[in-house]
């Protein structure tokens, strides 16, 4: 089994932990940090219309589309995406990055940008979306991109571009079937997106309240 495969997995086998989790706000970082961080760095764009890419049980497609904006998502996992609906209304979908990169799956209009916030988990599959990310989205527009800070990764380890364990680590639910993640430097995402050809535009270190250590990097760029 591929590291994207064992991804989509534990995924799905921890879909309701994770909804569960989300509602009940247990995820520090995110209540004090990361999500007004990433609400707020899109509402300082002018965004009439936007695709919210592994969008999970759906928070951050609610949460644009009550600032206004034209928000719709997607997400590989199907009980993640039923739960958005239950929630949201059908605004959503079931669909791989690979669904969209290849083509496989395709929205209506096209909309003035895409997000991607914390769902760039595996190398292949990421590398592949962001290289295509330019057919989902309007000439010129901007793709938003959360994921945790690589300097976080010098307190536990070297600072080197590869596989990293602890998918699940510090969550409060029983979770199961752990998987890696694909860590990427601050050079490698910048060599990332110059082979997609897309320009940053912006880049924005997030910190925490009390440490003021960053907690998330958000890197805005042009299609």
């Amino acid at each position: 089994m591929d590291q994207s495969t064992k991804i989509t997995a534990s995924w799905h086998a921890n879909a309701h932990n994770w909804i569960a989790s989300i509602d009940n706000a247990e995820i520090e970082t995110r209540i004090l940090v990361t999500n007004d961080a990433i609400v707020n760095t899109i509402c300082s764009h002018n965004i009439q219309s936007i695709l919210d890419i592994g969008c999970g049980e759906g928070w951050l497609t609610r949460c644009l589309q009550n600032k206004g904006i034209v928000a719709f998502g997607v997400d590989a996992v199907s009980a993640l995406i039923e739960n958005a609906i239950e929630k949201g209304g059908n605004h959503y979908a079931v669909a791989s990055f690979n669904d969209l990169a290849t083509g496989k799956y395709t929205i209506g209009n096209r909309p003035d940008a895409a997000v991607i916030n914390f769902a760039l988990l595996d190398k292949t599959d990421s590398e592949t979306l962001l290289k295509n990310i330019k057919k989902l989205i309007v000439p010129g527009g901007l793709v938003f991109i959360q994921t945790l800070h690589p300097s976080a990764i010098v307190q536990q380890e070297p600072y080197v571009a590869g596989w990293k364990e602890g998918s699940w680590k510090g969550l409060k639910r029983d979770f199961e079937q752990p998987y890696e993640w694909y860590f990427r430097t601050l050079g490698a995402w910048v060599s990332l997106f110059s082979e997609a050809g897309l320009t940053i535009r912006k880049i924005e270190e997030p910190l925490h309240p009390q440490s003021q250590s960053p907690v998330s990097i958000i890197f805005v760029l042009k299609a």
